[in-house]
């Protein structure tokens, strides 16, 4: 072939183009990024299972709301200034090196010398501190050791698969290509969920764990490496003249976007899905990792518990992403978009319910089982945590971008940037500022167990305000559609 060029073979038919759209001549390409993609993922389930053994275990899960409002929020601000910094001095592929290698160095850095010291490294700062604010940010203070961890596991969730990733498969992927291949890249990738869970239960010393990590984030580097000198330099495989330019990126302040927001009806109700979305699973979750630590108080079961997670978190999206596929292309926008608040308002009301009675819920439970009652919370808050989060990436995220689809261009980037802005920074920080103020300003000195009631009230809430912005929602995108395919249809006439 003297142009370098090969002919695009036909469309596939049948159960391939469904299962395995992917040309064989493509595999020289497609796999590597698939593995790297699965590296990605495998990372951030060991160090999010792992992070909630740390802290859980040693600072208790009251931490938690304070370590994502007051640390976490200002690291990921502070990385992004220096994200942006770095891409105005450095190519592309090497602000990739950059960014992995710190996150490598760190881990490397975790493993070998602050894990190990972390009792020489830890300060005495709670001798004789009461309950309340100032014991409340002492704690992870105090605990930096695991802080950093958990700060460090959270950014790499938002830095490597939401940045560094997409960014580089958006680049060197063809329109026609990303059709076939980023949804199999889904299927491939998230296996890693369910290697990783295997990795928690089995292997029992944080070190060697951690040092996985370090491998896997040589091996991303790896695979970039030979991905970039290697196969990007084949013409069948990257034509810079076929692949999609992308726009640039529209960026709104913080009070650019509240306007933004607050003139378009239509964006405030994709805002509050992003927010309640955020604060809703926030609030399960904290409760949630509490009734583990009372099941496993150790830093090893817990870790094997989160590795049981991470398993069927995997197994949930990899069945539900074959589901919500049918269900989107077989259901409208509203009943698809409601299935992920109705899912997670049934699966938590059934844990928050096994909390509030489970005075009651414990003669019941000897009567049909041999599991105690705090058993059958804990495994309700799985059930719960893991049908949430895989009916979430296959049908939450599908129906929110869809929802972007029949706006113009100008209201389609411009609202994007405003909803990423208040959506994503109140539906992270939402559900850890409600939970702060409760334990440290309304119910001082009290046990998460002791708010459920409470928590459950607001958790109620959000969800009724979610269903009424998916109702809503769906008559503007009923609205806009119709008004679009009256104007083609006069159009034609």
């Amino acid at each position: 072939m003297s142009d370098g060029k090969k002919a695009e073979p036909q469309e596939f038919t049948g159960l391939r183009s469904i299962f395995w759209p992917i040309h064989s001549y493509e595999l020289k390409k497609f796999l590597p990024m698939a593995f790297m993609m699965m590296g990605i993922l495998f990372n951030y389930s060991i160090m999010r299972g792992l992070k909630d053994s740390l802290v859980v275990t040693d600072m208790g899960a009251e931490t938690i709301p304070t370590l994502k409002l007051w640390f976490v929020l200002p690291a990921a601000v502070l990385f992004m200034l220096a994200y942006s910094k770095l891409s105005n001095v450095f190519s592309k592929n090497g602000v990739f090196y950059i960014v992995v290698s710190f996150f490598l160095a760190y881990f490397a850095l975790f493993a070998v010398v602050l894990y190990p010291c972390k009792d020489a490294l830890t300060p005495d700062l709670l001798s004789g501190v009461s309950e309340g604010i100032g014991k409340t940010f002492l704690t992870p203070i105090q605990g930096w050791v695991y802080s950093s961890f958990y700060i460090m596991a959270e950014l790499w969730g938002s830095a490597m698969i939401s940045l560094m990733f997409w960014r580089f498969a958006n680049d060197v992927t063809s329109i026609k290509q990303s059709k076939r291949f980023y949804a199999m890249f889904g299927f491939v990738a998230n296996g890693a969920l369910i290697v990783s869970g295997l990795v928690l239960k089995t292997e029992m010393d944080i070190r060697l764990v951690t040092g996985i990590a370090v491998a896997i984030c040589v091996f991303i580097i790896a695979v970039y490496y030979w991905l970039n000198n290697c196969v990007l330099t084949d013409p069948r495989f990257f034509n810079p003249d076929e692949v999609k330019k992308p726009k640039k990126k529209v960026k709104l302040s913080l009070g650019e976007s509240l306007k933004y927001i607050a003139t378009s009806k239509y964006l405030g109700y994709i805002a509050l899905l992003v927010i309640c979305y955020g604060i809703s699973i926030n609030l399960v979750e904290v409760m949630w990792k509490d009734q583990v630590k009372m099941l496993y108080p150790s830093k090893e079961g817990f870790k094997a518990f989160m590795g049981g997670l991470q398993i069927w978190t995997g197994v949930a999206t990899i069945f539900f992403m074959l589901v919500g596929a049918n269900i989107l292309r077989r259901c409208s926008w509203f009943t698809s978009a409601m299935m992920t608040p109705l899912m997670i308002f049934i699966t938590g009301l059934i844990f928050f319910g096994c909390i509030i009675f489970k005075d009651a819920l414990g003669p019941v439970v000897a009567s049909c089982s041999s599991l105690g009652v705090l058993e059958v919370i804990v495994y309700a808050g799985l059930a719960q945590n893991f049908l949430a989060k895989g009916v979430k990436y296959s049908l939450f995220d599908s129906t929110k971008e869809m929802s972007y689809i029949p706006l113009d261009d100008e209201l389609k980037s411009k609202g994007k940037a405003a909803v990423d802005v208040i959506g994503g920074r109140a539906g992270k920080s939402g559900g850890a500022a409600i939970n702060f103020i409760l334990l440290n300003v309304i119910f001082i000195g009290s046990k998460l167990a002791e708010i459920a009631p409470v928590v459950a009230g607001i958790f109620a809430v959000f969800m009724v305000v979610w269903f009424y912005a998916v109702r809503g929602l769906n008559v503007e995108f009923l609205k806009i559609t119709s008004q679009k395919d009256s104007n083609d249809e006069s159009k034609a006439a």
